[in-house]
Order: C-alpha cells, then structure tokens, then sequence
C-alpha cells in the first residue's frame, strides 16, 4: 500500500509452505520440456541458484526424482482440470511436452543426472563401486558355475520399463530380459506386492481371497478344459510338477523332448532338456527321454516349405519303432524353440505331433515359460499359435514381473488322477504376495494393451532386420513372433556357416552403445530379443540403427 493506494497484488494461490529445492525443481521443470539436453540445461540453473542460495548435497542429490515428481503432478492436474473444463486448451498446454520428458527422463540414469548436477555445484562426484573387485568377491563366494554376460560385466544399480542403470551413470536399452515381462520395477505390480507384503503373507494351507481370485483370472485365459491350477514358485519347480502330473495320469515314465528344448534347472528339468544334456558338462541323454529332431527349416534336416510335414513323418517311423513299454506318457516342447535359437516351428507340425501322442494315449505339455502372458503378440499363449489345446501348460518367469511365480495349469481329470492320498504342497507357491503381483502384472497387460504393442513392435522390428539383411548378408534370417525374436547371422548363404564369433563381438559391441541382447542356438549364432512389452517403435529404431553402424564396424 502507498497511503490509501494499492500499489500491487501478491498472489498466494500457488504458494506452499515446502522445502526450498522444490523452487528450484519446478523452474529447471518447465524449463527442459522439450530440450534436447535436458540435464546439461537443467545444470545451468542448477549452477547460477546454487550461487545465490547454496544447495545442501542431499538437495542435489534428490533433485532429478523431485523435477520428474513435478512432470507427474502436472500430467496429473492437466488431465483432472480436463475433466472440470474440458474447453479450457490453456489448463493442458503442457501435458504433451511433460509426458515427453516424462519418458526422456527414462531414458538418462539417475547417477548421470546427479553427477551433472553435484558438478555444477562444486561438489565431487560419488565414487562408484569397483567392478572387478566386486567380481573377485562373487568369485570367492559363488561357484563359477554361475555365468556372467559379456566380455565386461555390467555393475547394475537400477532399473526401470525398459531401460537399465549401471553404477557408472550409463544407460541400457533392455531388448533380452524377458523376466520383468510388463517392465522393470513398474510400479503398479511394485505397489501390489508391497500392500500386500504389508497385510498379509502365508501359506495355502489358509484361505484368503488372493488365492482364489488370481487363479481365475489366469484360468480366464484358458480353454474351459484346462481349468485347475497348481502355483509354485519358478517355472522349473512348474516343469517338474507338470512330469509327475504326465506320469502319475499316464502311469509311463518315457517322454518325447524337443531338440535343444530347455525346461529348467531341477535334476528332472536338466535330464529333459536335450540344450542341457547334450551340451557342454552334459551327461548324455536319459533311457527314458526320446529326442524329436528339431523342425528348423532354415538351417535343419529338412528346408522350406513342406518341410515341417518331412519332420512329423520322420518322427512318425521313430515312434513305431518303440516297444510297447516304451509308449510315451508325455511330450513337452515350447511353442517357439528359445534355446534352439528362436526356431518357429513350422504351420501344423504341432498339431500333427500333439495328434500321434495323443492317439498313443499320451499327454502333450506346453512349456509358456518364455512364450505366454502375450509375448508372441498374435495370441496370449503360444501354443494358440498352432490351434492346439495341451493337456499341461507350464508357467513361471513373466508372471510374476521378476518375481518368481510359477504355475502348472492343467485339466480336471489329470487334477483328480494327481489326488492320490500324498499332499502336493509348495511353501510359497501361491502365496498372497505372489498372488497380488501377478493379479498387478495381468493388470498392466490388460490395460497397457501390451500384448498388441508386443505384435506391433514386434513385426516393426522384425521388418526392420529384414531390410538390413539387404545389404548386409551376415543375417541369414528373422524369426520370431511377437517380441521373441532372433536374427541368425552366417558366413556363408550357401554353406549357412554359422558366424559365432561375429555374434559375439556384436553383442559386445551394441553392449557398449547401450544396448543388451544376447545370443543362443546350437552355435551361438542367433541374436536374441525378448525386451520388456513395452518396447516402443522408437526403441526398435534405436535397435535398428545401432545395429546397422556395428555391422558396418565389424
């Protein structure tokens, strides 16, 4: 006031009694929204607020979390104030550009943006934890049976959708790690454990409503006839129930096994997994195990079209030369050959197998470990895929986000025949956690639509390897369904040599761009891809892009 004259207005409605970085956050906020450097601008305020009011370490520390805090509140506002006045253009006119830097923000490492940050403001940068010294402990504890990947390892640090972060402040485009199926730590399957966690977790031996209601939902995407449901806690521990299901019903013990299948780490899911038996450290195969030659018609027995039928045929005169005592209680192959590398089998090779063992009186088991939950994008499980309904369907990895959840689902006769007066028991198969993670997990896929983004990225992404095969003959074929793909690299088109080394050296090489895929097959030749769902086609081009320089460079 100048006497009896109001000289200014002071507006107090977006004021708050808060910390005072959360001033500093909100101005370096609306200011990066659609900057291509949004952490190099973002230091510059940084540095110039640090000179006026100093900022405590923790402050800065804490300053990358709270500027994407202010993106979510303002995505949240705008779209809350649309639906007070839908008219009002001006109440939303940052929504687009906050969820761009919402997902720009993903893209850049946590300690990245710290770093910058703590630099701008004289403080020194945090040390990051020796790697080799790190893995000269894992190797004094940890048997060096458990591998590692690339030539250089990756210190992780943490993680989020589809990216990664190391401890060094590098980010990685996740396109291999088909375990956090929805994304990594996605918070709606986070925040369904940790309430859960919080009220209650036992046993099945009680009841409690989490139980009963995950087991329809799952049931849900099932055929009327595959209608109960054993939950255990990996997918290995669901391979080796789904056997004793097959022989306890069956009353036989031989099994038919798919060429380079792998159904698990237990002793039966090793002794019927010919990638595993056959291979390195292996010790041969079983008497009671019967090896189908796997229906690869691009580098296998038979090729092209038709050769799926020359593969059932062949295995048609294996199957009569068996003894009666040697009729099959089970066969069990996933619907897409992963450890094979990728191997797609061929139109009504399933059907045609799942017929003879079926007509011999045996049961058909469908590993979905690493195909269901809507990866293969065209159908929710992959055994849709070949208009085949098995009698057992094994589950684990993506179920559960990460979480280990496992889970065989079967029909009710081989359910009754299973009753035999032993209890089944799993101490955590089932548990309320387990349950509210994978109801949240279904949740995402449900109402992210990630099962058609898993079709769309998919076959993008496909096409787009395709096209550099054009010009660069060292990929021999795309395959693949979905997001579970694998691109075959070779020598030689006419010999289909195989170029092992030079898988190794590309993974090795996009490793280093910021990328992680891995290899697999029978030579180690085959790219493999099983990213988190929500991929994006951005990603892919990404993908695409890298991929391309590394095979100009190699």
């Amino acid at each position: 006031m100048e006497g009896n004259k109001i000289s200014g207005l002071i507006d107090f409605g977006d004021m708050v009694y808060s910390q005072t970085v959360n001033e500093l956050a909100i101005a370096a906020t609306y200011a990066i929204l659609d900057q291509q450097d949004p952490v190099g601008i973002a230091k510059k305020i940084v540095e110039g607020y640090h000179h006026v009011l100093p900022l405590t370490e923790d402050e800065v520390d804490t300053l990358y979390y709270l500027i994407a805090a202010r993106l979510c509140i303002s995505v949240c506002m705008s779209a809350h104030a649309k639906t007070i006045d839908p008219t009002n253009a001006y109440i939303s006119v940052s929504e687009a550009p906050a969820w761009r830097m919402l997902h720009r923000l993903l893209e850049i490492n946590p300690l990245s943006a710290s770093t910058a940050f703590r630099e701008a403001c004289g403080f020194s940068k945090k040390s990051s934890p020796d790697l080799w010294e790190t893995i000269q402990k894992r190797k004094s504890n940890l048997s060096t049976a458990l591998s590692l990947s690339y030539d250089e390892p990756i210190y992780m640090h943490r993680a989020a959708f589809q990216y990664m972060y190391d401890t060094s402040g590098k980010t990685y485009l996740d396109a291999y790690n088909n375990i956090p199926h929805v994304g990594h730590s996605h918070p709606h399957v986070v925040n369904g454990g940790i309430k859960q966690m919080a009220r209650l977790n036992t046993n099945t031996r009680y009841i409690y409503d989490e139980l009963g209601e995950y087991a329809e939902r799952i049931l849900s995407k099932f055929p009327a006839s595959l209608n109960k449901i054993f939950f255990v806690n990996s997918g290995s521990a669901a391979t080796d129930l789904a056997i004793r299901l097959a022989r306890t019903k069956t009353k036989r013990k031989d099994l038919l096994v798919m060429e380079h299948g792998y159904h698990g780490n237990t002793q039966t899911g090793i002794e019927i997994s010919s990638y595993k038996f056959q291979g390195k450290g292996g010790g041969g195969k079983p008497d009671y195990v019967h090896v189908a030659l796997i229906p690869d018609t691009y580098r296998g027995k038979f090729k092209g079209e038709g050769a799926g039928d020359l593969y059932v045929s062949e295995l048609t005169l294996s199957l009569e030369s068996l003894t009666d005592k040697q009729h099959l209680g089970a066969f069990i192959a996933e619907p897409i050959i992963g450890c094979g590398g990728q191997v797609v089998i061929p139109p009504q090779y399933l059907k045609k197998v799942y017929s003879l063992i079926k007509g011999q009186g045996g049961l058909c088991i469908s590993d979905e470990v690493q195909t269901g939950f809507g990866r293969v994008g065209a159908a929710f499980w992959g055994y849709e895929l070949h208009d085949v309904t098995p009698d057992i369907v094994i589950l684990g990895k993506p179920m559960g986000n990460a979480h280990p959840i496992g889970a065989v689902v079967t029909t009710s006769e081989i359910a009754e025949a299973f009753d035999t007066g032993m209890e089944f028991f799993s101490s955590f198969g089932g548990n309320p956690v387990s349950c509210a993670i994978g109801l949240a997990v279904l949740d995402v896929i449900e109402k992210e639509n990630l099962q058609q983004n898993a079709l769309t990225v998919g076959n993008y992404l496909m096409e787009g390897f395709r096209n550099l095969s054009q010009q660069n003959p060292i990929i021999g074929d795309v395959r693949g369904s979905g997001l579970f793909i694998g691109v075959e690299l070779i020598r030689n088109p006419q010999t289909l040599e195989p170029a092992t080394k030079e898988a190794k050296t590309i993974i090795n090489k996009m490793k280093e761009r910021g990328i992680l895929m891995s290899t697999d097959g029978p030579f180690n030749n085959v790219i493999k891809m099983k990213p988190p769902l929500c991929l994006t086609t951005n990603n892919a081009d990404v993908i695409l892009t890298n991929f391309e320089q590394v095979l100009e460079h190699l």
